[in-house]
């Protein structure tokens, strides 16, 4: 028996489930829809945790994507500091963590990721940080202010805009990576050496192709050594280890999995239980943008989820096609722009110059476009995405993209 019913039940606090609380109220949908997130803040953006709410030029209400008057003042209840424990998605039925248990006509699921934590030999010790939460960046900026040689592991997103952070708040960074260069995995060797560049050029120190051992230290972490022998000073560690999809909820509801660790969602975002979505993070969908199932990790795409699954519940069944959109600041060094993901390519086609630090990279794969990253061009990225949207051929006309007029692709 349930305590209580709501229209709408959005299970996650983060920018996906409030951008589907919102965008149902800007539909005009009426019933009532309960926001529940485990945080003990309102929905923020997770991107500054790494970067400016890191380096302490960001406040905390900024983050924010809206005060908890602002749900208030829309009839959207907001439970922080709360989970949803239990879905029965036949019986329209969830359990919280105070033990209420709640009636819904429809669900999000939008449960986000946890950081994926290394099992290596002095990993218990203190100073070793993992980064997710606006939390975590408080933890890890009050340590920094301390600490003079920072080992940051990874080669992707959060270890790389982490040591620009750190690096221009005066510590100095060290990178151990398995990639060969620092981002490389997703962008490619040209950005790739790019990057590796920037980051020696502001004093960060790499260790490429390389990977961790283990930490040593007494109760307190001291060195990091590396699978060469390497063995770095280090008075504090964050790990750039990636994320997982937290699906617990979802397996626990029988709800089908997707091959990539996600929940498996049709084109429109519902997963195998009609009435109930996934967004975000978990969400694994047929992508009719490129033409398999992809799963994609970041900001924007979640914030896009969420207002197409508002629409799925106002009565669209429209499947979901925009192009995702990515970025990430080193520190007031650069900003990179993508758009994609490409899963694989074959071919790379440079326009601009990286020496000069203004060029995009077009990925291609049997002559179609599907990626492209660019650095102080965001004007190619206009036309990649028009070009990504379209499934467009560009096989044979290498040479505009290289240097030609894009208009005309």
């Amino acid at each position: 028996m349930a305590d209580r019913s709501v229209a709408a039940l959005v299970a996650g606090g983060g920018v996906a489930g409030a951008a589907c609380a919102e965008a149902l109220r800007k539909g005009g949908f009426d019933g009532e829809v309960l926001l529940v997130g485990r945080e003990p803040d309102p929905p923020y953006e997770r991107p500054p945790a790494s970067k400016q709410y890191l380096a302490g030029t960001m406040s905390r209400d900024e983050c924010l994507l809206h005060d908890a008057a602002w749900y208030a003042g829309r009839g959207i209840e907001l439970a922080t500091r709360t989970s949803v424990m239990k879905l029965d998605a036949a019986a329209r039925t969830a359990t919280l963590s105070t033990k209420e248990v709640v009636e819904f006509g429809v669900a999000l699921l939008a449960t986000g990721a946890n950081v994926r934590r290394l099992r290596v030999d002095g990993g218990q010790l203190d100073g070793i940080h993992y980064l997710r939460a606006l939390g975590n960046a408080d933890a890890i900026r009050a340590e920094a202010e301390e600490a003079e040689r920072v080992v940051l592991v990874g080669g992707s997103y959060i270890a790389c805009e982490v040591a620009a952070t750190l690096t221009s708040l005066g510590r100095r960074c060290a990178m151990v990576m398995t990639e060969g260069e620092p981002l490389e995995t997703g962008f490619g060797p040209t950005a790739g050496r790019f990057f590796a560049d920037l980051l020696r050029s502001k004093g960060v120190e790499l260790h490429c192709a390389d990977s961790l051992e283990r930490f040593e230290g007494d109760a307190r972490v001291q060195r990091v050594v590396c699978a060469s022998g390497a063995v770095l000073d280090a008075d504090m560690v964050v790990m750039g280890t990636g994320a997982v999809p937290d699906v617990m909820l979802a397996r626990a509801a029988k709800l089908e999995l997707g091959e990539s660790g996600g929940v498996r969602c049709s084109a429109a975002l519902e997963t195998s239980a009609p009435g109930v979505w996934a967004a975000g993070d978990i969400c694994e969908y047929d992508s009719v943008l490129h033409g398999r199932r992809v799963r994609i990790e970041h900001f924007e795409v979640a914030l896009a989820h969420g207002k197409h699954v508002a629409a799925g519940m106002l009565g669209s069944r429209r499947p979901f096609d925009e192009v995702p959109y990515f970025w990430s600041d080193l520190s007031d060094w650069c900003t990179a722009e993508y758009v994609g993901p490409a899963e694989r390519w074959d071919r790379e086609v440079v326009r601009g110059s990286a020496a000069d630090g203004a060029f995009t990279v077009f990925q291609l794969h049997e002559g179609r476009l599907v990626g492209a990253l660019t650095v102080g061009r965001s004007e190619d990225l206009l036309h990649a995405r028009r070009l990504l949207a379209e499934r467009a051929e560009v096989g044979g006309r290498e040479d505009e993209l290289a240097g030609g007029d894009l208009e005309a692709l």
